[in-house]
């Protein structure tokens, strides 16, 4: 069937869709000539993850387009429509955090990894690929300048007012902070002597003063500070923003590496390592486009592999792309080659190993569950407090890698202490989803627990009318993985601690509580204090606003002193509501 569907193929560019025996498509790709690209899967010749592809392949089908780029859009959103598991492999999950600074109504300096480019009133800058050192610079800039700290406005001057941190915008409305932001503006743009500066002027006068302690710490940022400083430099000072691509390959997979230059400094590099499963060119023009589809902002400059077609990548990005033939660029373009070379030939024994590890866990387990098709894993887990701030967390594994795009969270809409409602709840939330919206179904649904957490999930996909295997992880009490519980026939499989199907499954049971318990955490520190006061006995609505205007956040609360507490809350009450916030942490 393939080789008559072959030899139809027009010598046109296109987008094509290759599926497997359910019908499903694994893998999207584009191509110059569809006929060419198309038949150079199956001559015989492929290794590595294009081989496992082309064995699964049952059928294929293709879009013609009036031109390449065409084709690029197409295949973009095709990969979007079906979620493709081979396509997959090239994604990159991570999001990289800037620096936002606000000047209207009142400066403020953060950092964001969400970010919205539209707003008007805010600068950003990076991406800053090391979060530590962009929280560290704001921190320091926050101490050394008063910028307004507060989230919201409150009605009078905070303790940041009375140490110098801040100017009182509450206060005091028409502050002058003209010289104040185009500082902190140039000190971000790169100009490092302005904040080295500053800090040898803060120490002096620390020390001036006696104030020996706060000297000390300030020498100790301005040591660190003339570190990064120090790694920043290149060559490149012509002030541009330029992000740098170059890649190498062996063995069947590339190694991608990214330079960030902003205002002729090296932020720092990302680096990635990827099965090879189209060709060089493809592979890298699609992970350099959906690069920056994750909000990562667009430089004025991009320079990539000659092997590129730079029109098009300029095109569709709607920037200048080019690539570097000689001087200072072409150095710092050899340089990145160079760490993608050294971050794959240190890694390569390890990528072996695991995906080995990996394929041997995914065959025991289909053999041992008698499951026809094993690729996609999807775990649950739950977590709580005390009956409060009840969550759900899901992740998903794709041939035994974790699939982070496809991770979900549940706030579960009743508050309680039962693992077996919650549990029924949200995964009637996820596959009346899945089935509303057509989505993907899972080979495997894993949930953390024994029998009951089992049968209430199974109960759930009884009522949907869906056909999905459910296993239970049972755990001892040191939340170690002991047995996988088959939810068909209720055996309990002992889990040999030193095989493949126990390093699979305690890395997804590690990663979904993980996962949960960060979402949980998350809940209960933001939007969340409201709903803690109304834990506490003998706190009603105006003394819970009170609290809420005299600390703003859970972790200023937990923080404060008993005294601080007692100036709103009567003696017993503080002492309850003291005790109350010290047991947190004390999760499920």
């Amino acid at each position: 069937m393939i080789k008559e569907k072959l030899a139809l193929v027009p010598l046109l560019p296109g987008c094509y869709q290759m599926k497997d025996k359910n019908g499903v498509v694994i893998y999207v790709g584009k191509a110059k000539i569809l006929k060419n690209r198309l038949k150079s899967y199956f001559n015989g010749r492929v290794t590595g993850k294009t081989k496992k592809l082309v064995s699964e392949i049952v059928d294929f089908d293709y879009i013609v387009t009036s031109s390449e780029l065409e084709a690029f859009i197409l295949e973009i959103n095709l990969i979007k429509k079906y979620d493709p598991k081979y396509n997959i492999l090239l994604k990159d999950d991570k999001s990289y955090p800037y620096i936002e600074f606000k000047s209207d109504p009142y400066p403020s300096l953060v950092v964001r990894r969400e970010i919205n480019v539209k707003k008007t009133n805010k600068i950003l800058f990076g991406p800053y690929p090391n979060a530590y050192a962009a929280r560290r610079l704001v921190n320091l800039i926050n101490r050394l300048y008063p910028l307004k700290k507060c989230d919201k406005m409150p009605k009078k001057e905070c303790l940041y007012y009375h140490i110098g941190e801040c100017l009182g915008y509450c206060i005091n409305k028409n502050v002058d902070t003209t010289d104040l932001k185009n500082e902190i503006i140039s000190i971000l743009n790169g100009h490092d002597e302005i904040l080295i500066n500053k800090i040898k002027e803060k120490i002096k006068i620390n020390s001036d003063n006696l104030n020996y302690e706060v000297a000390f710490d300030l020498k100790k940022e301005l040591d660190y500070i003339s570190v990064v400083f120090e790694k920043q430099k290149v060559e490149l000072n012509d002030g541009i923003n330029r992000d740098i691509f170059n890649y190498y390959v062996n063995n069947g997979y590339i190694s991608i590496t990214v330079f960030f230059l902003r205002n002729g400094k090296l932020l720092g590099d990302k680096k990635n390592i990827f099965p090879l499963i189209d060709e060089v060119k493809e592979t890298l023009e699609y992970y350099i486009v959906n690069f920056y589809t994750k909000k990562n902002i667009l430089p004025k400059e991009i320079i990539v592999p000659k092997e590129l077609d730079t029109e098009l990548l300029s095109d569709i990005l709607e920037k200048k792309v080019i690539f570097a033939s000689k001087g200072k660029k072409k150095r710092l373009f050899d340089l990145a080659k160079t760490n993608a070379k050294i971050n794959l030939e240190n890694n390569m024994e390890m990528i072996y190993r695991n995906n080995e590890r990996n394929a041997k866990a995914s065959e025991e387990l289909r053999n041992l569950l008698n499951i026809d098709n094993f690729s996609t894993i999807e775990a649950f887990d739950n977590a709580h407090l005390f009956g409060s701030f009840t969550v759900s967390g899901m992740v998903t594994f794709i041939d035994g890698l974790p699939s982070k795009e496809n991770y979900r969270k549940f706030k579960i809409s009743k508050e309680q202490n039962d693992d077996v409602a919650s549990m029924k709840e949200v995964i009637y939330r996820r596959y009346q989803k899945v089935l509303l919206n057509n989505l993907k179904k899972p080979d495997l649904i894993l949930v953390d627990g024994g029998v009951n957490q089992v049968k209430a999930c199974m109960e759930v996909l009884n009522s949907l009318n869906l056909k999905i295997k459910v296993c239970g992880l049972e755990k001892d009490d040191k939340h170690t993985l002991t047995a996988l519980l088959d939810g068909d026939t209720l055996i309990r499989y002992d889990i040999d601690k030193k095989s493949n199907v126990f390093y699979l499954l305690t890395r997804i049971s590690d990663e979904v509580h993980r996962f949960t318990i960060n979402y949980h955490r998350q809940i209960r520190s933001k939007g969340s204090l409201s709903s803690i006061l109304d834990e506490v006995e003998g706190i009603g609505e105006v003394r819970k606003k009170e609290l809420l205007k005299k600390f703003g956040s859970l972790k200023r609360m937990k923080e404060a002193s008993l005294e601080e507490i007692k100036e709103i809350l009567p003696n017993e009450v503080a002492k309850t509501l003291k005790d109350f916030l010290g047991s947190w942490g004390e999760e499920k």
